[in-house]
């Protein structure tokens, strides 16, 4: 856990950091949500703020008033034990409160919780809500990278969000496989330092000898899966897979344009030409394993990653695991609301590790288990191979 002044530090880091993300954006583009899985930029901005009221001011500063009597109700997400709230579908019918609204909201609670840290000696338990609201603002600031790229990427005109955003580095090395032994592997955080409570407690895992993938899919190789007809070949998908394809007439990754018989990519600077050498992303689990399938291979288990991670680099793509998402052995749920923050989701979700070009800096760790549904592909997704 960081000291108090530390946490500090952080805190003005974190705040900054997602105000930053957004300054590229045009006021329209804060209150747009296309699917329901995608919330408007705006909301973010107070929902992270909230949690920090919520989650801190209200309970642990004396005399603290609220900025406004709807913060909770608008912008709470999923935490059913702290009241009522607007029903996700509807965050981009919001016209109101406004942007600007949203800025005074966050300078409000943002001056009030410095002012908390500097002027009080704070417990450690106090501290360590702190840290997770500020560990939670940068899981927001990836959700404002990628729902930002939904948002453009869905608009016909393709706009651009700025020209810094690098989102496909080269993997400028030959493809190998590492050898992993079989035997008695631990695994599980274990170490002082920051981690969500699904990342406990550290046990032995014992796996069998396996190979891993030195690199990630690239986009070329899957343009081979394409071409090859492979969306069409239901011997190479799961049947959940395979009604997923048909219903939503799925035919390449998400953001891929087929233009004049020439494969293009909208990325948050704009519509590309595909960089064939650079790493997949934007898939489904559904993809992943029918490429897998298709190759002969697999897609590793959460375990054989993290036994294996520092022989590779990894870091560009969330990576598709086989693993269902479920609890350590002696897992337990954080006492109050902050349970909910992890453990009701362990059903009908798949595991992905490592992390993103839009992961927030110093929110990246070998045991993070992330964790979506199948279909979901909006985020930096992609595929390592095993076999």
């Amino acid at each position: 856990m960081l000291l108090q002044s530390e946490l500090l530090d952080f805190f003005n880091e974190t705040r900054a950091q997602s105000e930053l993300i957004c300054s590229f954006l045009e006021i329209e583009d804060y209150v747009v949500q296309p699917i329901v899985d995608v919330s408007p930029p705006k909301w973010h901005l107070g929902h992270t703020t909230w949690f920090f009221e919520e989650f801190v001011l209200k309970p642990y500063k004396s005399g603290y008033q609220l900025f406004d009597d709807h913060s909770a109700y608008v912008f709470n997400s999923y935490y059913e034990s702290v009241g009522e709230k607007v029903i996700r579908t509807d965050r981009g019918n919001l016209s109101r409160p406004t942007v600007a609204w949203v800025y005074k909201y966050r300078n409000y609670v943002s001056k009030a919780l410095k002012d908390f840290i500097e002027s009080e000696d704070l417990s450690s338990k106090i501290l360590e809500v702190i840290e997770i609201g500020c560990h939670h603002e940068k899981q927001h600031q990836e959700l404002l990278y990628t729902d930002i790229k939904y948002i453009l990427g869905n608009n016909p005109l393709f706009p651009k969000y700025n020209d810094q955003f690098k989102e496909n580095p080269i993997q400028d090395i030959p493809q190998e496989w590492i050898s992993v032994t079989k035997g008695n592997y631990e695994i599980g955080h274990n170490s002082n330092d920051f981690c969500y409570d699904n990342e406990l407690g550290r046990h032995t895992v014992y796996l069998t000898d396996y190979q891993i993938s030195n690199k990630l899919v690239t986009n070329k190789e899957y343009i081979e899966f394409i071409d090859a007809g492979c969306y069409e070949d239901v011997l190479l998908w799961h049947a959940e897979g395979w009604d997923w394809v048909n219903t939503n007439q799925i035919s390449a990754p998400s953001y891929w344009h087929n233009i004049d018989g020439e494969w293009h990519q909208f990325t948050l600077q704009g519509l590309q030409k595909l960089i064939p050498d650079a790493p997949l992303s934007h898939i489904s689990y559904y993809e992943a394993f029918a490429f897998a399938q298709w190759k002969g291979l697999r897609l590793p288990t959460e375990q054989e990653w993290e036994v294996a991670n520092s022989k590779f680099n990894w870091g560009s793509r969330w990576e598709w695991t086989e693993s269902a998402y479920s609890p350590y052995p002696g897992y337990t749920k954080v006492p109050g609301a902050l349970g909910e923050y992890n453990g009701k989701f362990m059903v009908n979700q798949k595991v992905l590790r490592g992390c993103s070009v839009a992961t927030a800096n110093k929110h990246t760790r070998p045991t993070y288990r992330n964790f979506f549904h199948a279909p979901l592909r909006w985020q930096f997704t992609g595929i390592r191979l095993a076999k």
